[in-house]
């Protein structure tokens, strides 16, 4: 259950379809002056380096954010190119942010951050880089799923929780939608974002199905993409946002439209 480490992934296509939409999430969110709160179940180290052994192997980074940001499609008015500036900045050109730091950039001093991360190693690591950027960050080695459901609905009750599992188990599948739907009722006011493989084998599919018949209002992202090598069974990303903030379905269907173009 822990073996799972996203320094082989980080900066992949994936990464890059999950972060724009949490970025542009997340400014939308503090473009107004009341506080929120941003949580997190599974928030791995935050803080990537694309020059690593491990991003260097795989080559995902490289085919990711390296490609797109080539491409242009992060002008440094968009909410990611801002958040990856800040972090590049602080640690070099081929650092990377996780979710972690991507929400730190944006929240502000009377907003507060939640983040669980049950690895020991990566928890360890995530001390690290989130202490620069936000110290009062309440960190927790926990199972993400029974810290979600212990800390909703948050103070401040304005805000937004991220759910991205490793799926090495795949009952979670099965137990996400129910899971959702009883966080979306303690918290009916939160966005809730649920990240998600797009798998060789459509695994998701029934998954989706259940979320989207309970949550008929939610954002829907679903992109495709060939897979980062031979034999690797990711083939596409989704994003399923229960109370998508104004401008995040424009944004969808904008990386919809330049991931069709691949």
């Amino acid at each position: 259950m822990l073996s799972y480490q996203h320094a082989y992934h980080a900066g992949n296509l994936a990464d890059v379809h999950k972060h724009a939409l949490l970025a542009v999430a997340l400014a939308r969110l503090t473009d107004k002056p009341k506080p929120l709160s941003y949580l997190e179940t599974h928030a791995g180290r935050g803080l990537y380096d694309l020059r690593a052994p491990e991003a260097l192997r795989t080559g995902e980074a490289a085919a990711g954010i390296g490609r797109v940001l080539a491409g242009g499609w992060f002008p440094p008015g968009h909410p990611l190119a801002a958040a990856l500036h800040r972090v590049r900045h602080a640690h070099g050109v081929d650092s990377y942010p996780g979710s972690p730091l991507i929400a730190a950039h944006f929240l502000r001093p009377d907003d507060s951050l939640h983040l669980a991360e049950l690895h020991p190693g990566e928890f360890a690591l995530l001390q690290d880089a989130i202490s620069g950027m936000a110290p009062r960050a309440d960190l927790r080695r926990d199972d993400g799923f029974a810290f979600a459901n212990a800390l909703l609905p948050p103070l401040p009750r304005r805000g937004m929780l991220l759910v991205d599992p490793s799926y090495e188990i795949k009952a979670d599948y099965d137990r996400l939608p129910g899971w959702i739907a009883r966080m979306a009722r303690k918290w009916n006011v939160g966005v809730i974002a649920l990240w998600y493989p797009l798998l060789a084998d459509d695994r998701h599919r029934a998954m989706v199905t259940a979320l989207a018949a309970d949550h008929p209002g939610a954002l829907l992202s679903e992109v495709r993409f060939a897979p980062a090598r031979p034999g690797h069974g990711m083939t596409g990303s989704g994003m399923f946002v229960i109370n998508p903030p104004w401008g995040l379905a424009d944004e969808a269907a904008r990386l919809g439209r330049l991931y069709a173009g691949l």
